[in-house]
């Protein structure tokens, strides 16, 4: 005989599958939006919750607030049915509920997984049997099972659970790790294998059934933890490869060795070199801050991850010498940073995106004030730059006209629309830190 269990797990894998299963989002920014239009694109009706009103208003207009996605993207999902909301008595409408939301690093670099712990304490009244629940949050092993399990099963008043085997009833969990890159146009979002780990099998399931209508490969592991550390891995390894170029670049500068060139000449190898870029520092969600979220939870483990730790310090050190670098560049000209007029050039976290999110633009342009500088900045995506989390800046967006009043020009951002062949010219000095000006011979630059 088919339990009631079984039956409302049939029903909703039948809903995934004929496209009329309810999915609500919560949070709407760089990750939770793209996702929604790919669920909208294959005329789910999707809900997409968000706490800030201006994000909601905005996108019942039918308007976008992310440069990458256009407001007739918005349009077009809106006519599949799609609509935000600030109203959380809605999850109890939806049978599948994903969350996006933020997880930052507090000011001990440790894992601040408030926006985490806010958002299920907000959707926990709301749940009823037969739901899937899936967080896709980056954050450290045993997240998923030791606190989101525990809040949403606390937080229900009809004492709904956790379902953990087919004939369990309850809400199923999973974790699913997102792979957004902002700013990639070479592999489309639905090209990207999805991982998820469920908590029991029907929960794995109910999610492999659910991202296969939008993504062309789903691949299931044994368990959340699984997922949250296949995530880790992923950005860990960037990190840790990053620091070795930023490394061996400060020491090619030393040896008078033009690290790109090396790059260049070993990536042409077809096998065992896969080709990293130095840079002012690393930005974004997941890269920076990673690698602390495993150092921290392997600590309860009674584990130092010495190598992960030490990619961390290298890369976070970059904004300083870049700070050095500027520093040693005017000396040569006679001057000194402070009182010097210095423009930088991008503030996003990396090219041709609308993102701040733990841009070493940020620490560059407060490290030059702190140091007397008369600092601008330029981004063609932020009219303003004001305050945020580990910033105060509240700078307004400098028009590139008349570069030769200032004493750097310093590019930070290697942003696709700049002119920089015009801008050397025009500048009286250029510090470069990504290599923009590669090509352009001139006394004026200074590669760092």
């Amino acid at each position: 005989m088919i339990t009631a269990t079984e039956s409302r797990l049939a029903g909703l894998k039948q809903g995934i599958e004929s496209r009329q299963a309810r999915i609500g989002i919560v949070g709407m920014g760089y990750v939770g939006l793209p996702l929604a239009l790919l669920f909208s694109g294959e005329r789910f009706h999707v809900t997409g919750f968000d706490v800030e009103p201006i994000k909601v208003s905005t996108l019942n207009a039918g308007g976008s607030y992310i440069v990458r996605i256009l407001p007739s993207e918005i349009k077009e999902a809106q006519r599949a049915g799609f609509l935000a909301t600030a109203d959380y008595s809605q999850i109890a409408q939806m049978d599948a509920v994903i969350i996006c939301v933020p997880t930052p690093l507090n000011e001990h670099h440790e894992p601040d997984l408030s926006y985490v712990t806010g958002t299920v304490a907000s959707i926990a009244p709301w749940l009823h049997e037969g739901q899937l629940i899936v967080l896709e949050s980056t954050t450290y092993p045993g997240t998923t099972e030791e606190i989101v399990v525990p809040l949403l099963e606390g937080g229900n008043p009809n004492g709904v659970k956790v379902s953990r085997s087919l004939h369990q009833p309850g809400v199923h969990v999973a974790f699913s790790p997102e792979r957004e890159d902002p700013g990639n146009t070479d592999v489309a979002r639905h090209d990207i294998p999805k991982v998820v780990g469920g908590c029991g099998p029907a929960a794995t399931e109910l999610a492999t059934a659910m991202y296969g209508t939008i993504f062309r490969r789903v691949v299931s592991v044994s368990s959340p933890a699984a997922a949250e550390m296949t995530k880790l891995l992923e950005n860990i390894y960037r990190c840790v490869n990053i620091a070795l170029v930023n490394e061996l670049k400060q020491l090619c500068m030393r040896m008078g060795i033009d690290i790109h060139e090396v790059i260049d000449a070993a990536k042409t190898k077809p096998f065992g070199f896969q080709a990293f870029y130095p840079g002012p520092g690393l930005g974004g969600h997941c890269i920076p801050i990673d690698p602390f979220y495993l150092s921290w939870k392997a600590k309860q483990f009674d584990f130092r991850t010495r190598f992960i730790e030490l990619a961390g310090e290298i890369n976070t050190a970059m904004p300083y010498f870049v700070i050095e670098q500027i520093a040693a560049a005017l000396n040569e000209h006679s001057k000194s940073i402070k009182g010097s007029k210095i423009l930088v050039l991008g503030v996003a976290y990396k090219r041709d995106i609308d993102d701040l999110r733990e841009s070493p633009s940020l620490t560059i342009l407060e490290l030059l004030r702190e140091k007397g500088a008369n600092v601008a900045y330029n981004d063609p995506y932020f009219p303003t730059v004001g305050h945020g989390r580990h910033y105060d800046l509240n700078m307004t967006n400098t028009p590139l006209d008349n570069l030769a009043q200032y004493d750097a020009v310093v590019i930070v951002t290697d942003h696709s629309d700049y002119d920089y062949k015009a801008i050397v010219e025009q500048s009286q000095l250029i510090v470069d830190t990504r290599n923009a000006t590669k090509g352009i011979d001139s006394a004026k630059i200074v590669r760092c």
